[in-house]
């Protein structure tokens, strides 16, 4: 299992970015939630998408979940 984030600010999509904990391309700590541990990114774009519905998983760590 993996831990993820979701960035709390929106990108210039408008998308909040959910990311692997590990990910090179984490936003800065203030703008990170934790979203818990997953066994992949569907599921915690899932968790993500309760609070911010247009999450979106990042293209570097979460391509698979990746729509825009």
């Amino acid at each position: 299992m993996k831990k993820y984030i979701v960035n709390t600010t929106a990108d210039s999509n408008g998308d909040h970015e959910v990311h692997e904990n590990t990910c090179l391309k984490l936003p800065v700590y203030h703008n990170q939630k934790d979203l818990g541990y997953h066994f992949g990114c569907r599921s915690a774009v899932q968790k993500a998408k309760d609070t911010y519905p247009t999450a979106n998983g990042c293209y570097h760590c979460s391509r698979v979940c990746h729509t825009s």
